[in-house]
């Protein structure tokens, strides 16, 4: 069978899904990593620390995520620097193997970031795709 071309609406619709899913699943790694990284990779003191609470606010926006709700990606595309900063210092001042997780982290930051920022982008250009073939219809 012949596969078709996809219209332009189609890739951009596929583009906006797999955006989500690439900020979904970095979001959950950031969780999973800020835990692993603090209770039992590397705590600043042995049998892990409060510090571990740093993923709590991490986990406000996951709700919003996986409800798909534009605003939850815009805000958090700027709580990230947050966690993007604290990554950019510890894997410059720690000991190893705490900076190769902060290294992770801050790759981490860098992917959910492009992510939420593409997703933005793209679901308003196809929005604005759907108005003006609506309005020709």
């Amino acid at each position: 069978m012949h596969d078709l071309p996809l219209a332009p609406q189609e890739i951009s619709l596929r583009h906006v899904t797999l955006t989500r899913l690439l900020a979904v699943t970095s979001l959950i790694a950031l969780i999973v990593l800020g835990l692993a990284w603090e209770l039992w990779l590397a705590p600043l003191r042995p049998g892990g620390t409060l510090l571990a609470l740093k993923v709590l606010p991490l986990c406000f926006p996951l709700t919003g995520l996986l409800k798909n709700r534009m605003y939850t990606y815009r805000w958090l595309s700027l709580l990230i620097w947050l966690y993007f900063t604290e990554g950019v210092v510890r894997a410059w001042s720690d000991a190893s193997p705490s900076n190769y997780l902060a290294l992770v982290e801050t790759a981490l930051c860098v992917v959910l970031f492009t992510a939420c920022a593409l997703h933005v982008r793209l679901r308003l250009k196809h929005a604005k795709a759907n108005a003006s073939t609506t309005d020709q219809s």
